[in-house]
């Protein structure tokens, strides 16, 4: 190491001067054969290091994938695409050819996407938890899950060396390493949901390196944990509430569907929708109003009063390496852990939880302080961010991408779907223009922009 630095530092020294000095070469990409792809999607990995505290130490493969432009001739350069969840495979999001981008897009730019750490293809650890329930009832129930939590993470560490190390500031390094190994001076990027964190801590991080930056979905890392979960369940109420009142203009639900509902869920209570926990049916909401889909919705809720659980979908897993090391759950014991049951219960009357409790009975436990905690995002670009969320998103709410947006500032601009759904940006012509001039032609939209809602079937 020693001897490396003196060579570099002789090298300096020795460049005569008003010459250009080389910048060391970066990693490299290798594109090949996707498994189980097709020919118009190209796989490689990148070698990086596990801890970017210390370049020079262990490393790891990330998985990547590419898309090439389609039309060579107008081709704008590379967009990168974050995967949400956190959880989500970027890569096999391109290998079954996603319909996320629009024609225009897949004309122009090569489009590239990857598995962030501890994701498939990108060092995923082998660990499976013992079984605890996600809502806690006394204090055993709270012992027994941080006992369990820290036997899976004892168990991911010992099968993946990133697993300690896979924090959304860490993915944002290994972000900036694949923009070089693309050979793109600055970066064009679309993350959804929570690749919105990465695309904000990207922006922080390497201002100067942002060609342009779509965050759709917003999420706000800025919030403490009672707000947190008390913003989650209101994200989620507030989409339940628009699903009631579609039903009250005469679609096919059952009749009061909100008293159904509450029905269902003391139902739920008395365990009679086993193995379906009470959660479970609690979180069913969550699962299809992102669509929306409301008939989906009212089928399930009909099923469920019938007694019936064949429409029950449950939360996909949550990756807790990365989520942890974001997010820190300072929760000592049960009686502090009420009150954040409370805080959702008022928040969130006919849904009761919210995500934002399953994240806690994930992450009670984790070491703090947490590597990346939360904080005002400070972001400086050339070209201001460009947020896209609708109003009523039950997974992202509209109240954290207008806390982001006022954060940001002159660096940010939101537009507004005046609709529903988590994810809109190919919900209509509107939300596509505004995305794809921006992305393709650095065109910002008018501070307050918005696009008119579609209705849902």
């Amino acid at each position: 190491m020693i001897r490396t630095l003196a060579v570099v530092l002789a090298l300096v020294v020795a460049a005569p001067p008003g010459v250009a000095r080389a910048a060391p070469p970066g990693p490299t990409l290798d594109w090949g054969a996707c498994a189980g792809g097709t020919a118009a999607v190209q796989c490689a990995t990148l070698r990086l290091p596990v801890d970017w505290s210390d370049s020079d130490g262990p490393g790891f493969d990330l998985a990547v994938a590419r898309r090439p432009a389609r039309v060579p001739a107008q081709r704008v350069g590379t967009l990168v695409f974050g995967p949400g969840g956190p959880g989500d495979s970027g890569v096999d999001r391109l290998v079954r050819g996603s319909a996320r981008f629009s024609d225009e897009i897949l004309d122009s730019f090569d489009v590239v996407s990857f598995d962030p750490r501890t994701v498939a293809g990108s060092a995923a650890p082998v660990c499976a938890r013992e079984p605890v329930p996600v809502i806690l009832r006394d204090q055993g129930d709270f012992d027994a899950t941080v006992a369990a939590n820290r036997a899976l993470w004892q168990q991911c560490r010992e099968s993946s060396p990133v697993f300690d190390h896979a924090s959304t500031r860490n993915t944002a390094r290994d972000l900036d390493a694949l923009r070089r190994a693309l050979g793109e001076s600055r970066l064009t990027f679309h993350g959804s949901s929570y690749g919105t964190l990465l695309g904000q801590q990207y922006a922080e991080m390497f201002p100067g390196r942002v060609r342009a930056a779509v965050l759709e979905g917003v999420f706000d890392h800025s919030l403490n944990l009672t707000d947190f979960v008390r913003t989650q369940a209101t994200a989620v109420q507030d989409s339940f509430d628009e699903f009631v009142a579609w039903c009250e203009r005469g679609s096919a639900c059952p009749a009061d569907v909100r008293a159904t509902w509450t029905e269902v869920l003391a139902r739920a209570d008395d365990g009679e929708y086993a193995p379906f926990t009470a959660f479970d049916v609690a979180a069913l909401p969550i699962a299809t109003l992102q669509g929306p889909n409301w008939p989906g919705l009212a089928a399930a809720i009909e099923g469920l009063a019938a007694g019936r659980t064949d429409t029950m979908r449950g939360l996909p897993p949550v990756p807790t390496g990365a989520f942890c090391a974001d997010f820190p759950v300072p929760v000592r014991d049960y009686r502090e852990y009420t009150k954040l049951l409370r805080v959702a219960a008022k928040a969130g009357p006919d849904i009761r939880y919210g995500a934002g409790l399953l994240a806690v009975s994930l992450c009670l436990g984790w070491p703090q302080p947490v590597d990346n905690p939360p904080h005002r995002p400070r972001v400086h670009t050339r070209v201001p961010v460009l947020l896209l969320n609708a109003r009523h998103d039950p997974r992202t709410g509209y109240e954290w991408a207008t806390h982001v947006a006022g954060q940001l500032g002159r660096n940010g601009r939101l537009v507004t779907y005046e609709g529903w759904g988590h994810g809109v940006y190919r919900d209509t012509a509107c939300t596509t223009a505004a995305v794809d001039r921006y992305l393709i032609d650095l065109v910002v939209p008018a501070r307050g922009a918005s696009c008119p809602a579609e209705p849902v079937s």
